[in-house]
């Protein structure tokens, strides 16, 4: 039996504040976000696991505030002596995944200078999938610096957000799931935002390469398999 060609596009995904699902379990992180005006020490940590919205945060925080968004592991490409100051130069700043620069001298050194430079006059968001305690950083006074932040969980997600991801994420793929597939997959699937993604992900690609539409029998088949926690 031949397969069709499947060309696989990414996602349109949509990062605005409208497209936030706001359930319990995000209501307090987007609060958090809400007033960073009222940081203590101009300073703030997000927390979660991979896939849980912490991009989606930032992206909302930078679009009201007009923030640069960097990726931790860029910040070694920045020379303390210019581009910090002129990062700084802007008042408020988002570094993403910092979790991921553990041992990586000079990105750890980029982001203390920055830290240093840029508060407690401005505003700092840092986002990682663990507290700080946890990075593994080798430089101490960048970790006793973050240790010193206020920090912000996004809690494990519950029916009412897993549902909302669902919809959200068949929708940026313009995929039409039955009305009975998101409720029978979530009394199914493991309990997390990343399993939900891999779901969505596989299906539209199994979907693609068979000729098939999303329904229940191609979703057994992909929760039969490993997804991640």
């Amino acid at each position: 039996m031949s397969r069709q060609l499947a060309f696989h596009l990414p996602p349109q995904e949509n990062l605005g504040r409208e497209d936030y699902i706001v359930t319990p379990a995000t209501a307090l992180a987007l609060c958090a976000i809400d007033r960073w005006r009222d940081w203590p020490g101009g300073k703030m940590l997000l927390i979660g696991p991979e896939g849980s919205g912490k991009s989606h945060l930032a992206a909302i925080w930078a679009g009201s505030t007009a923030a640069p968004r960097i990726a931790a592991r860029d910040l070694a490409q920045l020379q303390s002596d210019q581009d910090l100051p002129e990062l700084a130069a802007s008042g408020v700043v988002a570094i993403e995944d910092a979790d991921q620069i553990a041992g990586d001298r000079a990105a750890e050194t980029a982001l203390f200078h920055l830290h240093n430079l840029l508060l407690p006059q401005g505003r700092l968001l840092v986002t990682g999938k663990t507290p700080p305690r946890d990075w593994g950083l080798t430089l101490p006074d960048l970790l006793s610096r973050l240790q010193a932040a206020a920090l912000t969980r996004i809690e494990a997600p519950d029916d009412a957000l897993l549902n909302g991801v669902l919809v959200k994420l068949f929708a940026d793929r313009q995929l039409q799931p039955p009305a009975n597939l998101i409720p029978w997959a979530i009394a199914r699937m493991p309990r997390s935002i990343r399993a939900a993604r891999v779901l969505v992900s596989r299906m539209d690609e199994l979907a693609l390469e068979r000729g098939c539409a999303p329904g229940l029998r191609l979703a057994a088949e992909i929760l039969g398999e490993t997804l991640p926690e």
